[in-house]
């Protein structure tokens, strides 16, 4: 395919760093994703403890929710901002906050100390995210930029499990304060990484125009909406006032923060990006898996200890089998897109495999063996595997670098939304059917005389009860689940639809240089707006360019 866009513009080319330098960036930068990662799931299996030492019981939820709002919020504002005024620097001040959080969460005495640790640690935690995949962009062609992608799509699959096992070893060994003091050395070796070893693409940087009103406006749409899909159907009834205002909230931000974008200089989330194809189309599909993957996520391993009776760290080893599947995926896949330079057939591949996953999941019933519904969670992982952070490639090969990290944060913004939604949906289908299915048995011995109460159930409790009360619960906990998974494989083959229509674009195979004045990033929006062709694919040399062999 042969590319022709504004063939009168004079492109230059960055040089290409060395593999060397490149790996020891990359190395620092997975140390900074480990550690954002792992924050959001290593407190599941410690929140027990740490609520009856600190006397909170009441303000358990917030201990996660803090980190997943803060970060959410702040996705956006550092993609923009390391457009604006460069990545380095930003890179190591979030890390620098990152763990002002965890300190102040190791030394804490009191809930509300240890929930506004866990917010700071957001407020770090989501550029960590954010700014590694933007500085990837900065030094790697997109062409080879696949088997790193790949790679960091695996450290999000070991950290989903890591988190809950690291969470419960701290909490039985050398107490969940060390859950904080890990991220101490980490992230101090991630910044002495980032000072000696991050070197990016030289850049004129104008003085930036911050869009302060579309951050905070967009901070408050983004916290209502993650509070309503949080607190819906768990803290509040859905039909409550709070989540009703809540709701309303969300609704009345986004209408405001459309219009102050729309007259913004700078815009935190240009609205010009959505006048770009692929970034629709990918955006609207990794919304989709993010409402998949969280909503299977966030109850199978309540489900496999209740329905199957092991214990909470084997539940967790459970899981094991479908991150195993991620990770070889998103490495395999990786290094097929960088080595054939195709990319639109594995994510599409990917959405039909997670649909399959989901079906199959939707079949299990209390007496499915564990091995066969670890099978079941493997093919689940292959699907995710396959196509996660192949759509991030896929937006960022469709900008150029002086808008990457704006399209890039974007893009994450919108699928964190997706997996805040899909925990919060199924969550909320699932108690509702399991209280109903709970109550209807409530004859045979559950929440009777018989048993506990139907809102004090454990794993524990229900291995204690009589063979006919503990069948009623195992069967309603199977019965209240599995057809909800059923309920999301619609969604995934919509996802594959979408996918369909992406415009597969060539891979960049060089860095290219450019000027960061607000007209230039201007005219680098009106060039990606063009579907069939990606200006920073094959540019046409001039005799300022130089052409270096990729990594």
């Amino acid at each position: 395919m042969t590319t022709s866009a504004s063939p009168q513009r004079d492109v230059q080319i960055e040089g290409t760093p060395s593999t060397r330098s490149v790996l020891l960036v990359f190395a620092g930068l997975m140390v900074a994703m480990l550690l954002a990662s792992l924050d959001q799931t290593i407190f599941s299996t410690a929140l027990p403890t740490i609520v009856g030492q600190l006397n909170g019981v009441e303000h358990m939820l917030w201990v996660t929710t803090a980190y997943i709002l803060a970060s959410t919020i702040v996705m956006p504002v550092y993609g923009k901002l390391g457009d604006l005024i460069g990545r380095k620097w930003l890179f190591i001040s979030a890390i620098s906050i990152f763990l002002v959080g965890s300190v102040m969460g190791g030394l804490a005495d009191s809930m509300g100390t240890l929930i506004a640790g866990r917010a700071v640690q957001g407020l770090g935690g989501g550029g960590l995210m954010i700014l590694a995949l933007a500085i990837i962009a900065d030094v790697v062609p997109a062409r080879q930029r696949g088997k790193y992608s790949g790679i960091m799509g695996a450290v999000f699959a070991v950290s989903s499990v890591a988190g809950p096992l690291l969470g419960g070893f701290f909490t039985d060994g050398p107490g969940w304060r060390w859950a904080f003091w890990m991220n101490i050395p980490l992230g101090i070796l991630a910044i002495v990484s980032a000072i000696f070893f991050l070197t990016l693409p030289k850049r004129e940087y104008a003085k930036p125009r911050i869009d302060y009103p579309g951050m905070i406006v967009l901070a408050m749409a983004a916290t209502s909406l993650v509070l309503f899909t949080t607190w819906g159907g768990t803290t509040y009834d859905w039909d409550s006032p709070v989540i009703i205002g809540l709701i309303v909230a969300t609704v009345v931000f986004a209408i405001l923060f459309v219009f102050i974008e729309s007259r913004a200089a700078e815009p935190v989330i240009p609205l010009k990006l959505f006048a770009n194809r692929n970034f629709n189309l990918t955006t609207g599909a990794g919304l989709i898996t993010g409402v998949a993957m969280f909503g299977a996520l966030a109850y199978m391993p309540t489900y496999l200890q209740m329905v199957t009776g092991v214990g909470a760290t084997s539940a967790g080893l459970l899981m094991i089998p479908m991150m195993g599947a991620l990770l070889v995926a998103s490495i395999g896949s990786g290094q097929i897109v960088s080595r054939t330079g195709k990319y639109k057939l594995i994510p599409i591949v990917g959405s039909l495999v997670t649909a399959l996953g989901l079906f199959l999941l939707s079949t299990m019933t209390a007496s499915t063996a564990i091995w066969i519904m670890c099978v079941f969670l493997a093919v689940m992982g292959l699907g995710l595997g396959m196509s996660m952070q192949i759509l991030v490639l896929v937006v960022q090969n469709s900008f150029p670098r002086a808008i990457v990290g704006t399209a890039t944060s974007s893009n994450n913004f919108f699928r964190q939304i997706g997996s805040s939604l899909g925990a919060a949906i199924v969550g909320s289908l699932f108690v509702s059917r399991l209280t109903d299915i709970l109550a209807s048995g409530a004859g045979t011995g559950a929440g009777s005389s018989a048993g506990p109460a139907t809102n004090s159930l454990t794993p524990a409790a229900v291995a204690a009860l009589p063979e006919a009360a503990r069948t009623v619960i195992v069967n309603a906990y199977n019965d209240a689940l599995t057809p909800i998974f059923l309920l999301m494989v619609p969604l995934m083959l919509v996802a594959a639809v979408l996918l369909a229509f992406v415009v597969e674009k060539p891979l960049a195979t060089r860095i290219e240089k450019v000027e960061n004045d607000a007209s230039s990033r201007l005219e680098a929006f009106e060039e990606s707006l063009s579907t069939g062709a990606n200006p920073t694919a094959e540019p046409v040399l001039t005799t300022r360019t130089r052409s270096i062999p990729s990594v």
